[in-house]
């Protein structure tokens, strides 16, 4: 913690239980497997790379029923693939040009707080106005579809859809890619 911050403090205490739990779980897994952690140091090749929302509720792993080292993971709010997002370019590039994965997947998920963000009439300030601005533009794109769906839920779902396509298309549009596709 920062300064002034009382060492009884229940952040700290939950921070204590975090790394309890994580010296537990390392002595589990050498216990179960001794060669658990030999294996995973000796580098990863995954086919996949994952590109989707920061949500907690959302384990790209756990979702896809894919092991360690099997999965590359990009995560932003919203799932977004912005093209001066040099965050994400650099995993991609990483992912395509030196882990060679074979296939990108760009997930969105029903209930994204930063779709739901961005259809409010708000100022969210920056930098997270200028983020979902991105978001704003994918429905701005759309405004004719959307405007027509008058229940707010199925709009919301709607441009959950319609952004994934779009961040979709986001990572096709990018340098390495195209250069990969084109060799």
């Amino acid at each position: 913690g920062g300064g002034g911050e009382d060492a009884s403090d229940p952040a700290d205490h939950n921070l204590e239980l975090i790394l309890e739990h994580n010296k537990r779980w390392v002595a589990e897994t050498n216990e179960m497997d001794p060669e658990f952690f030999t294996e995973l140091g000796k580098g990863q090749s995954p086919e996949y790379l994952y590109i989707g929302c920061s949500d907690s509720r959302v384990v790209a792993s756990e979702m896809m029923g894919v092991g360690l080292g099997e999965l590359f993971v990009h995560r932003n709010v919203g799932n977004l693939v912005v093209a001066n997002d040099v965050n994400l370019l650099s995993v991609l590039n990483y992912a395509v040009a030196h882990l060679d994965v074979k296939h990108i997947l760009v997930t969105g998920h029903y209930d994204c707080g930063g779709v739901r963000a961005s259809m409010e009439n708000v100022d969210h300030v920056p930098p997270l106005e200028n983020w979902l601005r991105n978001i704003r533009d994918t429905y701005r794109l759309n405004r004719q579809e959307l405007d027509r769906i008058s229940d707010k839920e199925q709009r919301t779902r709607r441009l959950v859809e319609l952004n994934t396509i779009e961040q979709a298309l986001g990572v096709f549009k990018t340098g390495v890619v195209q250069k990969r596709r084109v060799s």
